[in-house]
């Protein structure tokens, strides 16, 4: 068969439709995707050693001859056991395989194989069980560095190893993009080469070669897309210049005094709109800090300049917790607040766009319903974009585009972002954004108590959780999962599902058996946007005690009466994304609590478990999830339309991010619109990789 980097996978021996579809999942349907989809790990598996010798912890690779013919036994339905003796100069080793009766006519007596496996002692008699085998002198999987790859349920590593493999018969076709002087002068290797060995490395020294070429190259692309989004801001022509006022005025409507750190944000908001040119600032800061206060301020401004602003909102109820809040704020300084969202009749819908073109409101709270056709603004000079991760570039151009009815100038953007994001890693995401930081929560905020408990303490959760109702709070419990998952394992592998709670089964269980007396709700990302609002609303209103939810609550309502949230499967959450969940809780006067319940006996899980319990500090957690996950949780949604790292750690690869951004910088200092011939493959891989955003080459 011959392999090109597009040959789907359908096309390679052993890939039917069921794994295709499996396949697919990981976002692998041709020869290129297997390619680029990097090893997460490495299992060196080049030392060879005699029975006697091998150690009996981890796995290791054992030369031995089949001393006999595999003996095959039915023990009962569904369990079938193969087992032999292999030999060598220092004794015998005995292998037992389940399930797997091929190894009957795969192995045969008097010839010698490589043996993968852990070794084990059963009184005198060394044992392994299920081994990787491969007849020496036709390895493939053994006397080599393995790749480890990242999988899902019936996609074992040693199919994706044989299908990677496969696929490398391509890696020569790829094209190298490039260019050769940066080559040249970082010292990298070819492409093909660094393909070849960041999946199959021939040793250490190849395998950090091939990273390094293939880390580069990631950085330098993403350097090279984040200054056309630059020069595209900047040549953004005007914006519309936003007078600034005394603050005593505005502080005179605020309910509570501003922290140091909100009067940073507002002062270096009012200075971008007042400059004349476009604002385009991300505001982040922990669920809790002011960031509203920030955006009211702007509006405020905008408004008494004599110009609309606009807010846009993830979810309808979030909206409507927004217009509230805002309308009470800014009223009584004379400012039209107004509402649009999908769920608003279509009479008052009318209404409100009418209002809006004729200028009638001045600052508009919405959905995504602002950006839909015929929503026309009179004079839109600031917009703020709730939870960035949730808006894409695409998203905030689109609203933009609405002041172009009459001849405004481009609107000042602003975007709230409740995931703190280290400084460094910020600048590089949002690109395109100045970075403000709200690191200082409001006086009088309760932290809230943080505990992980394993399976043991469940019944004892379930009657803090009764304790809670019977207080009049309300509890959210989170699962990772929607249903139960119907993709088994194969025999012999870890289905990556494996006891994961699922909201819909677990939710169900919930009310008959554990709380019967208590209303449980369902909340998940599968339901209908008028369902998840229903749900919403009625738990925000108190008629739902317990809500059985996805993280799709983590950018959600406001509910001062929640004051338990418990975390089901809990290491399986990255830090950043559990101090969003926990941040739903503690909004109110109640002392709050979040529980973490988990299974697992990773180190490394449960060490992420405890950073979160010991610290509400959200910019030390972001750090400390760098530090353990690399940017998995920052690059993980690709709505902000930036390009998905696949290898590069933002983290620990600071130093090779200024040297691709220098050798960037320098490639566009010579030819900016990358029009020469030889930079060509650089233009084509940039628009593709920023697919997300096509309008950054316009």
């Amino acid at each position: 068969m011959t392999v090109t980097p597009d040959t789907p996978l359908t096309e390679f021996p052993g890939v039917g439709d069921v794994r295709a579809k499996k396949l697919d999942k990981l976002g692998l349907s041709t020869a290129a995707d297997l390619l680029t989809y990097y090893p997460r790990d490495y299992e060196d598996r080049r030392q060879m050693y005699t029975v006697r010798d091998a150690p009996l912890e981890g796995r290791v690779c054992v030369a031995a001859m089949a001393a006999e013919h595999p003996r095959k036994a039915r023990i009962r339905k569904g369990l079938e056991l193969v087992q032999l003796k292999v030999v060598d100069h220092t004794g015998a080793l005995h292998l037992t395989f389940f399930n797997q009766g091929y190894v009957e006519k795969a192995l045969r007596a008097g010839e010698e194989y490589i043996f993968f496996g852990t070794v084990e002692e059963q009184g005198r008699r060394r044992t392994m069980v299920n081994p990787i085998f491969e007849r020496v002198g036709k390895q493939s999987f053994t006397g080599c560095i393995m790749p480890i790859y990242r999988l899902t349920a019936g996609i074992s590593n040693h199919l994706l190893a044989s299908l990677t493999r496969q696929a490398l018969d391509c890696a020569h076709t790829v094209p190298e993009t490039l260019p050769p002087s940066v080559r040249r002068e970082h010292s990298l290797a070819e492409l093909e080469f660094s393909l070849r060995n960041i999946h199959f490395p021939e040793n250490e020294e190849a395998l950090d070669l091939a990273r390094k070429r293939l880390t580069f190259e990631e950085l330098f692309y993403l350097a090279v897309g984040l200054d056309f989004l630059k020069r595209r801001r900047e040549s953004g022509g005007p914006g519309c210049a936003v007078p600034t006022r005394p603050f005593r005025e505005f502080q005179a409507l605020l309910p509570f005094t501003p922290t140091q750190a909100q009067r940073r944000a507002m002062d270096e908001a009012a200075f971008d709109m007042a400059s004349g040119r476009p604002m385009n600032r991300l505001v982040q800061g922990d669920v809790g800090s002011g960031k509203t206060a920030v955006a009211a301020y702007a509006a405020w401004l905008a408004v008494k300049g004599g110009y609309q602003a606009a807010l846009m909102a993830p979810t309808e109820v979030l909206a409507e917790q927004h217009y509230r809040s805002l309308s009470a704020l800014l009223s009584p300084a004379g400012v039209r607040v107004g509402l649009l969202t999908g769920a608003i009749p279509p009479t008052e819908k009318k209404k409100v766009r009418k209002a809006l073109a004729d200028g009638d409101i001045d600052f508009v709270i919405g959905t995504h319903a602002l950006i839909s056709d015929g929503v026309a603004f009179h004079r839109l000079a600031l917009i703020v974009a709730d939870e960035q991760h949730r808006f894409g570039v695409a998203q905030r151009a689109a609203l933009a585009g609405k002041s172009e009815f009459g001849g405004m100038p481009a609107p000042h953007v602003l975007v709230m972002s409740a995931t703190p994001i280290p400084r460094t890693l910020a600048l590089i995401i949002y690109g395109d954004l100045d970075v403000s930081v709200i690191d200082q929560l409001p006086p009088g905020r309760t932290p809230v108590e943080t505990y992980v408990i394993r399976e043991d303490k469940r019944q004892r959760m379930y009657n803090f959780v009764q304790k809670q109702v019977s207080q009049s709070r309300q509890v959210y419990i989170v699962c990772p999962a929607v249903e139960e998952n119907p993709d088994a394992a194969l025999p012999g592998e870890e289905s990556p599902s494996l006891n994961l709670k699922a909201v819909t089964t677990y939710a169900a269980k919930l009310q008959t058996e554990v709380f019967p007396a208590l209303r449980v709700g369902v909340l998940h990302g599968k339901m209908r946007p008028k369902e998840k609002d229903a749900v919403m609303a009625a738990f925000s209103a108190g008629e739902i005690q317990v809500l059985v939810a996805t993280t799709v609550i983590e950018v959600g309502v406001d509910v001062p009466n929640a004051s338990l949230m418990v975390i089901e499967n809990a290491d399986r959450f990255g830090l950043s994304q559990l101090h969003q969940l926990r941040g739903r809780v503690g909004r109110g006067r109640h002392q709050s609590y979040c529980v973490l319940v988990t299974s697992t006996r990773n180190p490394d899980a449960m060490q992420r478990l405890r950073t979160l319990a010991s610290t509400t500090d959200g910019f030390k957690i972001s750090e400390e999830d760098l530090k353990l996950r690399g940017p998995g949780d920052f690059f993980g949604n690709r709505q902000h339309g930036l390009p998905q790292m696949k290898l590069a750690d933002l983290a620990g690869d600071m130093r090779l991010l200024s040297q691709a951004q220098e050798a960037a910088r320098r490639l566009l200092e010579e030819d900016p619109s990358l029009a020469r011939p030889e930079n060509r493959p650089v233009w084509d891989r940039v628009r593709q990789l920023f697919a997300d955003t096509p309008d950054i080459f316009n």
